[in-house]
């Protein structure tokens, strides 16, 4: 009995250090932008949405992503263009396993360069769980893109965007019994 429940304490403790234990995240995609018909009603923004499909750390995946950015420009150290800030957003991470990773917009924003006609993009995730392997996930995710238009309207404004970059971070909480590919071992 006592041998037992040694097992059954081991196999307990084994199992609650990698349920906690970070994994660190890199991931690339490329993908697409534009307007969309979701409002997320914040006052002086228009909201838009990317749809992107990459690979990584945690697998194969696609991440639709909808936030809202401010309609002028702000100002910023780290910008040499023009500056949008976006003031709220979220999206979902569909891996091939078919779990599900919500995340939520706590910062960020696009560089718009005019001279390059392109934009460099820094947005900053919190994890908030999801279904499968990360019901209880946490951690934050960093996504760092370039978007390059690829289409304009009829006044030469561009609304539609190619875009490529990765996904950096940590993530916690991932169940266990699953590799970093989502296969159960």
């Amino acid at each position: 009995m006592k041998h037992g429940m040694t097992i059954a304490m081991v196999l307990f403790l084994a199992s609650a250090i990698s349920y906690g234990q970070q994994t660190h995240i890199k991931m690339t995609f490329s993908g697409n932008a534009g307007a969309t018909t979701i409002d997320l009603k914040q006052n002086n923004a228009n909201t838009g949405e990317e749809n992107l499909d990459g690979n990584g750390t945690l697998g194969s995946f696609s991440f639709r992503l909808i936030k809202a950015s401010a309609n002028a420009p702000q100002p910023s150290s780290t910008c040499v263009g023009l500056y949008f800030p976006n003031t709220a957003g979220g999206g979902i991470f569909r891996f091939q396993d078919g779990s599900l990773l919500y995340v939520g917009l706590t910062g960020g924003g696009d560089c718009i360069d005019f001279v390059h006609m392109m934009a460099t993009c820094t947005l900053t995730f919190k994890i908030n769980g999801g279904t499968g392997r990360f019901k209880a996930a946490s951690g934050v995710l960093t996504l760092t893109e370039t978007a390059v238009p690829v289409l304009a309207d009829a006044s030469q404004t561009p609304v539609f965007f190619s875009e490529t970059g990765g996904f950096t971070g940590t993530i916690s909480g991932l169940s266990s019994g699953e590799d970093s590919q989502g296969a159960r071992q």
